[in-house]
């Protein structure tokens, strides 16, 4: 019997869903490596290899056996091909521009350990889609909003949620979209470098946001009374900042946010918060030209820099902080410690804080390859983002878990199956 690849679902799974692969028809404890790849869409490859020896029987159970030192990972990992990616082009993230179309990942057998490994024995290839069948994208360009509405299948009304990003600007589509097929109608939220929005970081007017919060909590189809928000870096603040001064949120979970305004200065009627300030001399850069900027960002409990620690006691919602311990574009645990002090010494709830030991800066849903580095808009050259693999890529998949559930819990009164801290 010719050695083929067996995966579950067979053809095509989500993004974030587990994909069981094996290999049958091998000799018995035959060395084989096994290669993943794929490309995004402007072409760059992604790529991740392991060395296994089979069963006695033929058989390679990457649920079972674990990989051999000397690949992208060893190890017990059945999702390793898939996390363990990386680009050939360095400082390259791998993002999903258009959610409509799958990711092609390709799988191949091939004889030995060498390098290169031996002739090609078996190969498959399967599909990795982002939508879930009924549910709809709808672009939205509503007053000054630019922005995609996912809405799972149904009339609804379902909880709502905006999703908004960080410095690099545009409208990813892929969280919210991803989010969308567990039953939440998610808002993709541009806020600019797109269309006709502000092509630069310069000032944020919360009156925006408060259109999209409004568009959202006057949907036919999003449940009130109040909404969600997600957000990510510079997505974080903007959260945090919208949580505290307009009505209608209800829980705001903040994936390595900060609790001082960042980057450009927020308006909001006769109130003005200014940028946290910075110093470019605390960045250290590598004999490799890789930037670590952890430390540029000033204290926001010192001196005039207080001016820009927002306001979070103001909010009448829930928080949930996502937290990656290695995270090095800035110090996401202090921001959700001084976050959590300031809540609970002005009589509000303590918020919920997760903390990942070996998780960087883009805690992204799963089995997104971690990014080791890339181009920072703002600094001009690429900057570590922090996280070690494995730990990086447990995280992601627990910290999805939590998101959901922290949502669950406060946009519909009820818990979604049983949650698991690591």
């Amino acid at each position: 019997m010719a050695p083929s690849i067996r995966l579950s679902p067979a053809a095509r799974s989500l993004f974030d869903e587990p994909l069981a692969i094996a290999v049958q028809g091998l000799g018995p404890r035959q060395q084989v490596t096994l290669r993943a790849s794929l490309r995004d869409e402007t072409g760059e490859l992604f790529q991740a290899a392991a060395r296994y020896q089979a069963g006695d029987d033929g058989q390679l159970d990457l649920a079972r056996c674990p990989a051999l030192p000397g690949g992208s990972f060893s190890g017990l990992e059945p999702m390793g091909l898939l996390w363990a990616l990386q680009p050939r082009r360095p400082f390259w993230r791998l993002v999903k521009r258009d959610v409509q179309s799958p990711f092609v990942l390709q799988l191949e057998v091939l004889e030995g350990h060498g390098e290169p490994p031996g002739r090609l024995l078996a190969q498959a290839q399967h599909e990795r889609a982002f939508l879930r069948d009924g549910v709809r994208r709808v672009p939205v360009r509503h007053g000054s909003i630019r922005a995609t509405l996912f809405l799972p299948p149904g009339n609804g009304p379902f909880p709502g949620i905006i999703d908004l990003y960080g410095t690099g600007g545009g409208l990813p589509e892929y969280r919210a979209c991803l989010l969308a097929n567990y039953g939440f109608a998610v808002l993709a939220l541009a806020y600019y470098g797109y269309e006709d929005l502000p092509r630069e970081m310069k000032e944020f007017h919360l009156e925006y946001f408060e259109e999209a919060v409004n568009y959202m909590l006057q949907h036919k189809q999003v449940k009130g009374p109040g909404i969600g928000l997600l957000g990510i870096s510079k997505g974080g603040d903007l959260c945090t900042s919208m949580a505290s001064f307009l009505k209608g949120i209800a829980a705001t979970a903040l994936i390595n946010g900060s609790v001082a305004n960042v980057g450009a200065v927020l308006r909001y009627k006769d109130i003005t918060i200014p940028p946290l300030g910075s110093s470019w001399k605390r960045i250290k850069v590598s004999k490799s030209g890789i930037a670590d900027i952890v430390d540029a960002l000033n204290n926001p409990l010192e001196g005039p820099d207080q001016q820009s620690f927002i306001p979070l006691e103001k909010a009448e919602c829930r928080f949930l902080f996502i937290v990656g311990q290695d995270d090095h574009n800035w110090k996401s645990e202090f921001f959700a410690v001084e976050g959590s002090k300031r809540l609970q010494a002005h009589g509000k709830e303590k918020p919920e804080i997760i903390c990942y030991p070996g998780a960087g800066h883009y805690i992204e849903p799963p089995f997104f390859p971690m990014c080791a580095a890339s181009m920072h808009l703002l600094v001009g050259k690429p900057v570590t983002w922090g996280g070690e693999p494995k730990a990086h890529c447990e995280a992601q998949v627990d910290a999805w878990q939590q998101i959901q559930a922290f949502f669950h819990k406060h946009l519909t009164g009820k818990p979604s199956g049983t949650s698991s801290k690591l």
